[in-house]
C-alpha cells in the first residue's frame, strides 16, 4: 500500500519546480511593487491614488 502511494508522488524535482513556479513570479511581483513605491515620481503617485478611489463604470 505504502509503495503504491510513493510511486504516485512526484519526484523531488517535481516539487522543486512547482515551488519555483509560484515563488519566482511572487518575488518578481513584490520587487516590482517596492520599486514602484520607492521610485515613482510624486505626480504619478497622485494619479494612482485618484484611480483607486474612483469606482469603475463597467456598467
Amino acid at each position: 500500500m505504502w509503495n503504491m502511494i510513493m510511486e504516485r508522488l512526484p519526484t523531488m524535482l517535481g516539487f522543486v519546480c512547482t515551488f519555483l513556479a509560484f515563488f519566482v513570479p511572487y518575488v518578481t511581483y513584490k520587487i516590482n511593487q517596492k520599486l514602484h513605491k520607492d521610485g515613482d515620481p510624486p505626480w504619478k503617485k497622485e494619479d494612482m491614488n485618484e484611480t483607486k478611489k474612483q469606482p469603475s463604470s463597467d456598467g
